[in-house]
């Protein structure tokens, strides 16, 4: 047996499906007068070009092996999907991390349901989508392949004939030709509009289908535990799930993100959370067929529709006058009416606040509400807490606003617009630039004495302030047209002070987003820190301390708890995954996060104030990533407790919810984890972690090994020449451009291109390099701790997660593709040196990964092992391309012939988006 045929065996139904799918296409390029492309489809040709010469690799050739891998991960999804069903059909709790799995894990610790359900309902799950310069597909490829996995979906349905089989088929064709007819790379960058489209495609379109189904899912792993069904019959007995949003509002580094930008945005989201309403009520219309005659009727139900009715004048009477002798027809008729929409040809196509509309979604989830108890009264249970729950779920999920918007901007930029302020009003801004930080607080606090502005409307200011009160006065022209509830926070990127955080106080008073009570100062909008490198991880909990202890917090934390109907302060904190691992590698991050965490909710425990860990992860190992339920696991004792937030940025949203199996899964898994998580947490005291001192020095020694490599001299050298970070800067993948200020340091670098660039490469460096060489030394010099280290690996769930990580990353790394673009680099001397620190310390990774998880990664994730091999029998001609092109665009760039270096780009970039197809991520 050959290795194709192996991966052919041990890859089972995915490849199958994906002999089909190419098998198709290999059809569709005939057809279309394509047949030399068809006969270089790998793995269903004979023909194979043992002596591969990247000249002759035509663009068609990147095409298609881009497609190709967009293939392999199409089926290869669905192939989970399926090996899931497989494995709940035997037991439900069979899948490691859903509903069944944690609810059994619950009950088998004697844990009562009454218990179970009174906490799950105060858990709170918020994903946060973004749009970072991460995702390489366009978004109109990203439709061609939602089109095609709903027809690979199809096309398991055993119920059809042969016929309607065959339909499948020809459409999974014309679907291919679309596929194969669209340019995959960005010509121009995205504006923020357009990745707006995507997120709001995804807010409106997926997780409204998505909740039910994992409601319903929770519902029957309840009842498979025999626990009582009748705790749970609310719709306010489920955790809660919101989503957030920093498209449009996340303006770090982000010119592009105007304050009309933010301004559009608002609405867009406000309209779009309407529009989805409206398609919930149209469908209680549909379902509450019921007859009942007004008269009969409930009392509550008359007299609201009574109340309705005489709100809305000629509209209610036209609303209720429909549907005769179906009430409750007639009462939801009433409830579409009040929706604040403009309706042309049944299509919602505007916001309209007309007289007696909806203004908060809480007025309609009331009605809701009145409705549910009529038809309970009525004898209609499951109806009641079907749809009626359902219904009210989804307004409880994205209110009028759809998803929460954060205003996110770097602590330097405040700095200076505090500063054009200053000078504004002839207050020397130059000086407080130059103060030192106790002379900044001293005239920080005296100026919070007061709710006057520095500057009134009509004053010029400098550059950073105008931005940012041009943003901040659409906040508040927000907030003074509804309220607070679509808004999420004023994130200060770079916190490095107290100072840092009250500088927002005095910018959202110079707008009116404060207020005075008899207390004294209260700011609208929540401000949080963002501890993104080593040394703000180590400083923040001191900087929180300092700031929760300030008046003004205080005040705005019981101002907002009241505002919102919370039962307790609650003070969000955001922690970086990408620059604390850019600033000292994978170990150090981890470490230096999980002890910040621990210490940070020390910290609001001293206050009575809960913190809300936002964790701002990545789409690779390098940012955060890992199995959701797995990274939730890991975190600190009593660091979920209840709230939690989380970026998903980029190509992760394609990945986990393009489908709405796959997304039920994901959301799943990351709201039955967070209540696990929540719920053990709260019933177990909370102890040091077993291995802090091991992993303490672990950190420092993988820290200096990293620092000593990214600092030697050459290094910068190396890494410009040796990865395409030069052609990943020249891409139009997002709207976001690639350094925060253009200078060309490693500092300035994003985290996110810095780590695309070593991942293409295959280096991967930046999630392992530093660990052999310290694991090693761990090894030689306590053995015996290291024994009990390695055994601790077995249940200690932040080892295990950070080290199979790791190990994830080294078997994605690949020796000989290294050494290709290693000769990419022009000094001798600077290449031969840096490869083998590399070499070197792959070789160490890779040895004491071996010994310490024991088992092969083929033996412990075999699926994953086999798919990296099948990629890997055609990823070589891609990297080999890749090299040829850079090596010659560099050429044509040096000697200034600019148009063929053009062309070349386009080759370039097509190489860059397959291979971060094939390796699934970017950055």
């Amino acid at each position: 047996m050959n290795e194709l045929e192996l991966v052919k065996k041990e890859l089972g139904k995915p490849y199958k499906d994906l002999q089909f799918l190419l098998e198709a296409l290999k059809e569709v390029l005939i057809e279309n007068g394509e047949e030399t492309i068809a006969n270089q489809i790998p793995w269903i040709n004979e023909e194979t070009d043992t002596q591969f010469n990247p000249d002759k690799f035509t663009t068609k050739q990147i095409q298609l092996y881009s497609i190709v891998f967009q293939l392999i991960n199409m089926v290869e999804v669905n192939g989970a999907v399926q090996n899931r069903r497989a494995h709940e059909n035997k037991d439900l709790s069979s899948v490691s991390g859903l509903w069944a799995d944690n609810l059994k894990k619950l009950n088998s610790k004697k844990i009562k349901a009454e218990e179970i359900a009174d906490r799950m309902c105060k858990v709170r799950v918020e994903p946060v989508l973004t749009a970072h310069p991460t995702e390489a597909k366009r978004h109109t490829v990203l439709e061609h392949h939602r089109e095609l996995y709903l027809l690979l979906v199809q096309r398991e349905n055993s119920m059809y004939s042969k016929k309607e089989q065959e339909n499948v088929r020809e459409n999974m064709k014309r679907a291919l030709y679309r596929l194969w007819k669209t340019g995959e790379i960005y010509k121009e960058k995205p504006d923020v509009s357009s990745e707006l489209r995507n997120i709001i495609y995804y807010l409106t379109n997926v997780f409204p289908e998505v909740l039910p189904i994992i409601d319903r899912r929770m519902r029957q792993a309840w009842e498979n535990e025999g626990m009582d069904p009748e705790l749970i019959n609310s719709f306010s007995s489920y955790p809660k799930i919101n989503f957030g949003n920093w498209v449009g509002g996340d303006r770090d580094g982000h010119p592009l993100v105007t304050s009309e930008v933010t301004e559009q945005t608002l609405q867009r989201l406000r309209l779009n959370a309407l529009v989805v309403i409206r398609r919930k009520l149209l469908e209680l219309v549909k379902n509450l067929s019921f007859a009942q005659d007004y008269e009969e009727a409930e009392y509550s139900v008359r007299n609201r529709i009574t109340e309705m009715v005489s709100e809305l004048g000629e509209k209610g009477e036209e609303a209720f006058s429909r549907n005769k002798g179906e009430v409750y027809r007639q009462f939801v008729n009433l409830m579409l009416k009040k929706l604040p929409l403009d309706i042309a040809r049944e299509h919602a196509t505007a916001i309209h606040e007309s007289p007696g509309c909806y203004r908060k979604s809480k007025e309609l989830q009331n009605d809701l509400k009145v409705l549910q108890e009529a038809l309970l009264k009525y004898g209609a249970k499951s109806i009641a807490y079907s749809d009626l729950n359902d219904a009210l779920r989804l307004v409880d999920m994205v209110g009028f606003h759809l998803a929460h918007i954060d205003i996110r901007q770097n602590s330097q930029f405040h700095e200076k617009a505090l500063a054009q302020l200053l000078d504004a009003s002839s207050l020397n801004g130059d000086k407080y630039l130059k103060g030192n930080e106790t002379e900044r607080l001293k005239f920080i606090n005296r100026e919070l004495m007061s709710n006057r502005p520095f500057t009134h409307i009509n004053m010029a200011l400098g550059e950073n302030a105008k931005a940012v009160l041009d943003c901040y006065r659409v906040i508040e022209k927000h907030v003074d047209s509804y309220d607070i509830s679509g808004l999420g926070s004023f994130i200060v990127s770079m916190t490095r002070s107290l100072s840092d955080l009250l500088t927002v106080y005095l910018l959202a008073r110079e707008v009116g987003l404060t207020i005075n009570t008899p207390e004294g100062l209260v700011c609208k909008i929540p401000v949080v820190p963002l501890l993104e490198t080593i040394d703000d991880l180590e400083n923040g909990p001191e900087i929180l301390r300092d700031f929760l202890a300030h008046p003004v917090t205080q005040r705005s934390l019981e101002w907002i708890r009241k505002e919102k109907g919370e039962q307790s302060l609650v003070q969000q904190v955001m922690v970086g995954y990408s620059d604390s691992n850019k600033d000292g590698g994978i170990m150090a991050s981890q470490w230096h996060l999980f002890k910040a965490q621990s210490k940070l909710h020390e910290v609001g425990e001293e206050f009575g104030v809960n913190i809300r860990f936002f964790h701002g992860k990545g789409g690779s190992i390098s940012r955060g990533a890992g199995p959701t339920h797995y990274f939730i696991n890991a975190l600190p004792h009593s660091t979920v407790n209840g709230d939690i937030r989380l970026t998903e940025q980029g190509e992760t949203i394609e990945q986990k919810y393009a489908n709405k199996i796959n997304a039920s899964y994901n959301l799943e898994l990351l709201v039955s984890s967070a209540v696990s998580k929540t719920i053990d947490n709260q019933l177990t005291k909370k102890k040091a972690h077993p291995f802090a001192d091991t992993l303490e020095n672990l950190a420092r020694e993988s820290k200096n090994h990293y620092s000593q490599l990214i600092h030697k001299e050459g290094f910068l050298d190396f890494f410009r020449e040796a990865t395409p970070i030069d052609a990943i800067e020249s891409s139009k993948i997002g709207s976001r451009p690639s350094r925060r200020t253009g200078s060309k340091t490693l500092d300035d670098l994003r985290a996110i291109p810095w780590v695309f660039s070593w991942s293409q490469s295959r280096y991967n460096m930046t999630s392992w390099y530093g660990i052999g060489s310290t694991l090693e030394n761990f090894s030689k010099n306590n053995p015996e701790e290291f024994k009990a280290f390695k055994k601790a690996i077995n249940h200690d769930p932040f080892i295990r997660y950070v080290l199979t990580n790791v190990d994830t990353s080294i078997a994605a790394t690949d020796e000989g593709i290294m050494k290709e673009y290693a000769d990419l680099v022009t000094d001798e001397g600077i290449r031969k040196k840096f490869l083998k620190l590399f070499l070197n310390e792959y070789h160490k990774t890779n040895k004491m990964l071996h010994l310490l998880l024991e088992k092969d990664i083929q033996k412990r994730r075999k699926q994953h092992y086999y798919s990296n091999l099948l990629r890997a029998s055609i990823m070589t001609h891609l990297h080999k391309k890749q090299v040829s092109l850079l090596r010659k665009w560099r050429m044509e760039k040096q000697q200034g012939e600019s148009d063929k270096a053009e062309k070349t780009l386009i080759s370039l970039l097509m190489t860059i988006n397959a291979i971060a197809g094939a390796m699934r991520n970017t950055g």
